[in-house]
């Protein structure tokens, strides 16, 4: 199912990621909102320039604070449009300002980013949400959250299958930490 699980072992910048990070699940709004911030980013690019370029991001958008980034204005806009650590577009600058207070109405609505994503597990009619609700859902909400950047922010928390083959030995690691994902992740609500 997943070609990363071929050519991401043993490479200096996706071996750590897939070995580590990639279909884990997290609960850390920081956290949350990084991934979101990258997958957003990476669109028309290749997720290698987004690792390369991660620790600029990190820099640039004050460690992923939600509240910070929240209160971002033109000044910041700025900043970040000339900050050649990052990815210089101004949708997605734009799209991580806005997405930083959706979140901050998260916490309001449901108690934080990790629970509304809990939350929305299943729809109104209590069906497992897959992609093309998930997508629907993001677009609602988010800004700059087509597709794939919805398929691929899911599927790297464990939230949508794909991230692992079943035969890789990181599958077999995620599976003892219980994501949120059935049947892929062998999980109940």
């Amino acid at each position: 199912m997943s070609g990363y699980c071929d050519y991401a072992p043993g490479h200096p910048l996706h071996g750590p990621y897939h070995d580590t990070e990639y279909g884990f699940p997290q609960r850390e709004e920081a956290v949350l909102f990084e991934r979101l911030i990258l997958e957003i980013n990476q669109a028309g690019l290749s997720w290698e320039t987004m690792l390369r370029k991660r620790e600029g991001f990190h820099r640039a958008y004050h460690g992923f604070d939600v509240d910070k980034v929240a209160k971002y204005g033109e000044r910041d806009r700025e900043r970040l449009l000339n900050d050649a650590g990052i990815i210089r577009n101004r949708l997605k600058v734009d799209a991580a300002i806005h997405n930083a207070k959706v979140i901050q109405q998260l916490r309001a609505s449901h108690g934080g980013f990790a629970q509304w994503l809990d939350a929305n597990l299943v729809d109104e009619a209590g069906q497992r949400r897959d992609k093309a609700a998930w997508v629907k859902l993001f677009k609602k909400t988010f800004r700059f959250t087509g597709g794939e950047i919805t398929n691929e922010f899911l599927m790297s928390l464990g939230y949508l299958p794909g991230a692992h083959r079943d035969d890789c030995p990181v599958y077999k690691r995620i599976l003892k930490l219980k994501p949120p994902l059935d049947p892929a992740w062998r999980r109940k609500l």
